[in-house]
């Protein structure tokens, strides 16, 4: 006769104990961890690519949230980047020590270290480019002179290509601040630029392993959930409807059993080492210093933090006309959300700019 087993006797797993042995916790919670950044990494490419301004400060928060103090790795200094450029139109946010350097600028100092994953020699050319002239035109769009002259200075000072800060200085003294190679070189234009490297990048480095198997199980899930609405008339599932909820059942076991042992095998990536003991954050005029993402060190924070208040829209002036002139020339009618990118309408909505295209088309101000 068999002992009867005593439940109360049965130990459990402890928190600090681990199902193998062989596997320290430490050891699995890191390969966690970079499962949780490489699908936050996507999600903010994402993000950055639909343009979606708060969903993209909430990815960055919560990404920021799981970084670890001084992971410096390649995705994180992608990120780091895509953050300045988001705000590159936002010149009273500040990613570093001095004062002096604006968002676009702080982009293209992190572009420089991103060259070696740039497999298109002409595409990490064209953003630099496109990052630096916007670094220049998006301060004489909002009437700051002395602070394009200062961007120049610096990039300057940073060995930028020279022909082109010689170009951009004589445009700046000549306060053409819609000169024809400023408009070539568009804010729109950037961003386009910067969505291709982003698609290069991600179909070399997918990261999604956590976006796959979750599908997956979305998917399988959805499926059995429709089988079981195939009901009979007595209200039990047909047999048929049974064998092929239980087949799905053990096919999406089978499919989450190979999709772990698959990720428990992903390396950890490398510490990357900065250059500079220094250490960059972010602030806001009038506001105490604070930092964001993973090329910062100390408390995370919200980055909605850094919005700019929404201006309350004031009365059109004749500048917002010309500005929604040339945007309509440029893009085209209905073409709304790019313009929002190229001018600063004051706080603005692609409505807005329809509604003011039509004031303007019946008062035959157009041409």
């Amino acid at each position: 006769m068999e002992p009867e087993v005593n439940n109360n006797n049965k130990k459990s797993l402890t928190a600090d104990e681990s199902p193998d042995e062989e596997v320290s916790f430490s050891r699995v919670t890191a390969v966690a961890t970079g499962w949780m950044l490489d699908f936050m990494f996507v999600s903010l490419c994402r993000r950055f690519k639909q343009g979606k301004f708060e969903e993209f400060n909430e990815t960055l928060s919560t990404l920021q949230a799981i970084c670890e103090e001084g992971d410096h790795d390649e995705k994180t200094i992608i990120c780091a980047f895509l953050a300045r450029v988001m705000h590159g139109k936002q010149l009273d946010v500040q990613f570093e020590d001095d004062d002096r350097v604006m968002p676009l600028m702080s982009a293209a100092k992190l572009w420089s270290k991103l060259e070696h994953t740039v497999a298109d020699e002409s595409l990490f050319k064209n953003i630099t480019i496109l990052l630096l002239v916007q670094s220049v035109s998006v301060c004489l769009e909002k009437g700051q002179r002395s602070h394009a002259s200062s961007a120049l200075k610096w990039f300057e000072k940073n060995d930028f290509p020279k022909k082109l800060i010689v170009k951009l200085t004589t445009i700046v003294t000549e306060r053409e601040t819609y000169h024809p190679f400023l408009m070539s070189f568009s804010f729109s234009r950037l961003l386009e630029t910067i969505n291709s490297y982003l698609d290069a990048y991600l179909e070399k480095n997918p990261s999604d392993y956590i976006l796959k198997a979750a599908t997956k199980m979305a998917q399988s899930s959805q499926n059995i959930e429709d089988l079981e609405d195939e009901v009979t008339q007595d209200g039990s599932l047909s047999e048929e409807a049974k064998k092929t909820t239980e087949d799905r059942k053990d096919k999406n076991k089978a499919v989450s059993l190979r999709t772990k042992r698959k990720l428990l095998s992903t390396e950890i990536p490398e510490e990357w080492q900065t250059d500079s003991s220094k250490k960059p954050f972010v602030s806001v005029k009038r506001m105490s210093k604070i930092e964001l993402s993973g090329v910062t060190s100390g408390t995370s924070v919200d980055t909605t933090m850094m919005q700019k208040a929404r201006k309350r829209p004031q009365k059109w002036t004749y500048q917002l006309d010309q500005y929604l002139k040339i945007g309509v020339k440029r893009h085209g009618q209905g073409k709304w959300s790019h313009m929002l990118m190229d001018f600063d309408f004051e706080g603005r909505t692609g409505t807005m700019l329809k509604d003011r295209w039509r004031v303007l088309t019946k008062a035959n101000k157009v041409g």
